[in-house]
Order: structure tokens, then sequence, then C-alpha cells
């Protein structure tokens, strides 16, 4: 197991980091925003966060999302939070291979056979066989090489293009030149949302013989190329153990959906599909870079199978909202179970 504690100076420089860009403004706004929801006076608020992110590793949008204004201290130690996160993959995440997950074309060729789906570079002199993938497929995604939240991410359709070679040729410039088949989704996950491929975020930690399975998030979108909350998208979490979602979904924008707003599904009542599978595909790939040790690994179940989307070395947080889900702790305890800290 690794070694306890995850070390002084790691969190002083996380704070001096935060100190330095700290925006007193937007620590004013989600303060109004807690008062507008749990009824707390704002100057009340802004002292306890910032006690809370000076003290207790607590991070501002932290303690809005997961309603630490209604929890008690004890409840609150229990909520995984991205200060700390940020720590674990600083830890755990060797440097000089975060480069294999910070860039897509790199991550596709490292994880290549667990896409489970045709892709191709874009380059310089290879506009025909752009052509061909994109008239095979019908509909293409094209990513940057570097990106997050959905960023760099664009759909685009064979019938809307009249002129190959200069659609190569913006590709090209725009650096757009991750070029992918589109995933085929289980129709458990197409009946939620069949327009926008809805993932799950598995994260996991690998202690060199045992892949820990820390909090699964199950993401949906709303139609977009991505499930991520600046396309509108929302999540649920879903049950560690049997992939049962724990609640109706929500954002960080303060949007509760107990239904789908587009094909009005329950969200309370998703089931991942083949989530065993799930557990053994994350194993699986975890194990092919085990220097990267935490990760929050993207995955979209198949009709016959989980597929890899991405692994995220900054794994971030997905937790439980209480006001919500009525459920008033978080996955934390199962982080330290896994890892020791």
């Amino acid at each position: 197991m690794p070694a306890q504690g995850l070390g002084v100076m790691p969190r002083l420089r996380y704070l001096i980091d935060r100190a330095r860009r700290i925006d007193v403004g937007s620590v004013f706004e989600r303060a109004r925003e807690v008062r507008d929801q749990h009824g707390k006076a704002v100057p009340l608020v802004v002292v306890d966060m910032l006690w809370s992110a000076a003290s207790k590793n607590v991070g501002f949008q932290d303690y809005v999302d997961y309603d630490f204004a209604m929890l008690t201290a004890a409840e609150r130690a229990t909520y995984m939070t991205h200060p700390v996160s940020n720590q674990l993959s600083q830890r755990y995440d060797a440097e000089p291979y975060r480069h294999i997950f910070h860039d897509k074309l790199e991550f596709n060729r490292v994880f290549d056979e667990y896409l489970r789906r045709e892709w191709l570079e874009v380059t310089a002199g290879n506009a025909a066989e752009l052509e061909e993938f994109t008239r095979k497929h019908g509909t293409i995604i094209a990513k940057t090489r570097m990106g997050q939240a959905g960023s760099g991410v664009k759909r685009y359709h064979a019938a809307d293009v009249s002129d190959w070679a200069g659609f190569h040729s913006g590709l090209f410039e725009r650096g757009e030149v991750v070029i992918e088949q589109v995933i085929s989704q289980h129709d458990d996950l197409a009946a939620v949302c069949p327009g926008t491929v809805n993932t799950t975020r598995v994260t996991a930690f690998f202690d060199g013989q045992k892949t820990h399975i820390l909090a699964v998030a199950q993401k949906f979108g709303r139609g977009e190329v991505s499930d991520q909350m600046s396309f509108g998208g929302f999540y649920t979490m879903l049950d560690p153990e049997t992939g049962h979602a724990r609640s109706a979904g929500y954002d960080s924008h303060g949007h509760v959906h107990v239904d789908h707003p587009d094909s009005g599904f329950r969200i309370a009542d998703f089931q991942l599909p083949l989530f065993d599978e799930v557990v053994a595909f994350v194993d699986t790939v975890a194990r092919v870079v085990p220097q990267i040790q935490y990760v929050g690994w993207d995955i979209v179940v198949g009709p016959d199978g989980p597929v890899l989307v991405e692994g995220n070395w900054g794994a971030g947080v997905y937790e439980n909202k209480p006001s919500v889900s009525g459920i008033r702790t978080g996955n934390k305890p199962r982080y330290r179970a896994a890892i020791g800290f």
C-alpha cells in the first residue's frame, strides 16, 4: 500500500497558489448562492467558506455543490474535495507519464485496443484518407490534442461537406487532428439521452496490485456533442457496488433534474448496464500505465461491453448532493481505505 499521508509541502503550495489567485467577487457570488438555497447569511457563509478552504481543504465550489451549509462537521469530513484530489494526483500520478493522458493523440495510441472504435490522425497529406473515413462513418468526432471538460470536441457530418480539401485543411489548421468514429451506446443509455454519448466517470486507484473503485458518476447529455456541464449536461452518483443511481441528477449551476428534460426518463431509476464488466474493464485499463495510479476513467457502455473514452490523471471530484439525494455523507472513506492518507 502507498505511504500514509499526503505531506505538508504539497498542501502548503496548493494553499499559497489559491491565495494568490483568489477571486473575492466569486467567493461572494457563491456565498449568495448558498444564502438563496439554505437561508444562511452571506457574511457567515463567506467566513465559513474561507475557514473551510484554509483548514479543511475544501474548494469554494465544493462548499456550494455538496451543500456544506447544511452539514455537520462530521458529515463534511466524509466528502472528497478538489484540493485533496489535486494533492492525490500530484503524489500518485508520476509526472513523466502524465503527457499520455494530456495528449488525446498519444492516449489513443497507447490505449488503442480499448477504444473499440476506429480513429485516425489528420496530417498534412491525408485528405483522401479523411474523406474515406468520414464517408464510411457518416458522422465523426473531431478533437484537439489538448482539451478538457469537452473543449475542443466537435461533431461533423459527411452530408454537410462539399469541399473535402477545405474540410481537411480547416481541421488541420484548427488543430482538430484526432478523428474518431462515433461510439454506439447501450440501449439503456440511449433511452435516457439518445443524442449524446453518455459517459460513466469511474474514479479509481491502482495500488500496484489491485484497482480500487472510489466513486462512480453517470453523466447525461442534452443532445450535444458532449455530456459535460458546459454543454448542458448533468450527473448523478451511482452506487459503487451495484451501479444503480443514488438520486436525481444535478450540476454545478444549481439545476436539479428529477427526470431527463428531453426524454422524461426518471434519473433515480437508472441502472448502469453491464456494471460488473465496467469494473473489470477499469481494472484492465488501469494496468496499462501503472505509473498513473489515480485516474478518472471515462467509460461508455456499448451494446457489447465497455468502451474507453479517455483517462483523466487530474481526476476531479464527483460527489453526493445532500439536498437532492438525502445522503449526507460522501466517498472520502473509500478513498482513505484504498489509498491510506
